[in-house]
């Protein structure tokens, strides 16, 4: 990690650019308010190292830091103390700002998928999120609308103005995915799905990154370099609760990563209580906990009548009681110091 001073140029930062990047190395900028950070990533299977350019007694370079860690760009060294700040369609989400990310957890029907917007919309959501391809246990299960529920997401987005999430399972998949989405998830499953890692890396579509059932901090933190290292540098991670011995609830949420993951990484750090409890009516304290420990924001589902739900209705909250969560979850934001961010 190369630190500039304060007053170093434009110029001086692109000529320790250029030193990095004729050495064969990576070179990814970080501009802060007051300092810029160049991460210098060599490669060690082809034998480019940064180590010996001579960097420190370059015009403009205040100090050169070694990021042990290996996850290079995914590491909090890298800016400096600063936490990275994305911007999806003018909703901020990091920093002092909180992000509520709601819809159906798959998109059912037009009827469906609209009214859920709407209701959304009209509580203050920052997103809008809904499963055109889902991945389920049983290969017999449901599996979503693909094409057809992209293009209701579209109508969605078109009529409430919310940006879309949805899931990215399959290479192939992506082009019609990229043509709705403004954040592509990962889910847990496909967390060390590599190859697809570096595809939504190259993209250059923000990327919400769920951490995999049985997997280690240091584990996501790595799939997210996948994406970093590609030139993406808009990537959320999502804690979704992992797999215990615990067998009254579905997985543990583990709201312990997130002041750890904030931590260890700039990255913002997303709670899915949702996917955690499998069930309704723990929804609420668990969101209200992952406000209270600094995530920077949640991800939940929604559906107008969770009953008749084809995909994990029993952790679906009722449309009709949405605006009182959201309003519960913002005041709850509002003691953790920060903001809710919508439109």
């Amino acid at each position: 990690m190369i630190v500039m001073k304060e007053t170093a140029t434009d110029e001086q930062v692109e000529a320790v650019v250029a030193k990095i990047e004729r050495a064969g190395a990576l070179a990814h900028r970080s501009r802060g308010a007051r300092v810029t950070v160049i991460g210098a990533i060599g490669d060690v299977e082809q034998d480019v190292s940064v180590e010996g350019l001579g960097l420190e007694g370059q015009p403009g370079v205040d100090r050169v830091v070694p990021i042990l860690k290996p996850y290079k760009l995914a590491s909090a060294q890298i800016t400096h103390g600063e936490r990275t700040v994305l911007d999806i369609g003018g909703r901020k989400i990091g920093g002092e700002n909180f992000a509520l990310i709601a819809g159906p957890c798959t998109v059912e029907s037009r009827e469906q998928t609209l009214t859920t917007a709407r209701v959304v919309r009209d509580a203050g959501a920052t997103l809008l999120r809904g499963g055109a391809y889902k991945p389920r246990t049983s290969p017999y299960a449901f599996q979503g609308l693909g094409q057809e529920g992209l293009k209701l997401l579209a109508e969605a987005k078109a009529e409430t103005g919310l940006p879309i999430v949805t899931e990215l399972m399959d290479m192939r998949d992506l082009e019609p995915v990229l043509e709705v989405a403004d954040v592509v998830q990962i889910g847990a499953r496909n967390m060390q799905n590599y190859p697809l890692l570096a595809e939504v890396g190259r993209s250059g579509c923000p990327a919400l990154l769920k951490r995999g059932l049985s997997s280690t901090l240091d584990e996501l933190l790595m799939a997210a370099e996948y994406i970093l290292k590609e030139g993406n540098p808009n990537v959320m991670l999502c804690e979704r609760g992992i797999r215990t011995f615990e067998t009254a609830y579905r997985f543990t949420l583990d709201l312990m990563a997130v002041p750890v993951l904030k931590e260890l990484s700039h990255l913002p750090v997303i709670v899915d209580p949702s996917h955690a409890a499998g069930r309704r009516e723990l929804v609420l304290p668990l969101s209200l906990a992952a406000a209270a420990v600094g995530a920077d924001g949640i991800i939940v589902e929604v559906h107008p009548n969770p009953d008749e739900a084809i995909c994990d209705g029993p952790q679906a909250l009722r449309a009709d009681d949405f605006a009182e969560y959201a309003a519960a979850v913002e005041r709850a934001t509002a003691l953790a110091g920060k903001a809710l961010s919508a439109a």
